[in-house]
């Protein structure tokens, strides 16, 4: 069995996650792992669960709220090149899970590829896009997934099949330790037409969501037949704010971070947030954000 320390050379200890997330708040890692190849992951994977060090997956920080005391153990970031390769082969396109997802849905694009560019706009990596199912109103990424191939806790590498997985509202069944790497099916189309359909959705998410601010995501699930952001703005909280921490008055289910935010005002505004529309509309939002 590898030992924790045999990877000195690509572990960071303290390091500050803040950076590393859209909202720029939060505390360090205990350990900050940045493997650059398969091998490296599996055997840091197989080092963690020798030494009972637990381990945490860290995306494209997009959806992401870390406390302010930061997190114990090991946070593992897939942002090596090699973890970034985009292949196209026919209709299948493959793409390592550190690869951004604007740039596979670009890619596709470019090659007459539809399927993908309905998520134009979304942030993040490929893993963390197929761990929380992301999309919108003209789809979501589960829906193109071939297969997965996935990490699990004991370092062993195995390929999950469409038919073995499980896609839902902002949810997968991708609850292994780490995605590796995905392929998609997708359908031909002419490049010039998905790019007018794509330009036409980026143009509205740019005029109805704060993409020039430190944000995150959507904060809270929509409820099923409603909508978290149109609750929260008839409740009257655009613009609320704690500390440095308020309610974007662009799109109410945003939270923008200012100088000198916390962690601590993020959570107290979501309480509030939550506490109010329950009130309100006797709704118990659900967090679509993760919290470490």
């Amino acid at each position: 069995m590898p030992s924790f320390a045999e990877f000195r050379e690509i572990t960071q200890a303290d390091e500050p996650l803040a950076p590393h997330t859209w909202l720029r708040i939060g505390g360090p890692a205990q350990y900050f792992v940045r493997p650059r190849t398969a091998d490296e992951a599996i055997g840091v994977v197989r080092a963690c669960a020798n030494e009972g060090i637990e381990i945490r997956v860290l995306g494209g920080g997009s959806n992401l709220l870390v406390r302010d005391e930061g997190v114990s153990g090991c946070v593992l970031r897939f942002d090596h090149p090699g973890f970034s390769e985009v292949k196209v082969d026919g209709q299948r396109v493959t793409a390592g899970a550190g690869a951004l997802l604007s740039n596979v849905v670009s890619l596709s694009v470019k090659t007459g590829l539809a399927g993908l560019d309905t998520l134009v706009g979304i942030p993040g990596t490929i893993g963390g896009a197929l761990h929380g199912n992301a999309g919108g109103r003209s789809g979501d990424i589960g829906q193109y997934v071939h297969s997965v191939q996935v990490l699990l806790s004991n370092g062993e590498v195995v390929t999950r099949s469409r038919e073995e997985l499980a896609f839902a509202y902002r949810q997968s069944s991708l609850t292994d330790v780490t995605v590796l790497s995905a392929t998609f099916d997708l359908h031909p189309e002419d490049a010039d037409e998905i790019t007018r359909r794509m330009r036409k959705l980026w143009i509205m998410k740019k005029a109805t969501q704060p993409l020039t601010f430190q944000s995150a995501g959507c904060i809270f699930r929509n409820p099923r037949g409603l909508r978290a952001g149109l609750m929260i703005e008839q409740a009257g909280l655009k613009g609320t704010r704690i500390g440095n921490v308020e309610v974007s008055d662009r799109h109410a289910n945003f939270l923008v971070s200012h100088d000198k935010a916390s962690s601590a005002d993020a959570l107290r505004l979501i309480d509030l947030v939550r506490s109010k529309v329950a009130e309100q509309f006797g709704v118990d939002l659900e967090s679509e954000i993760v919290i470490w």
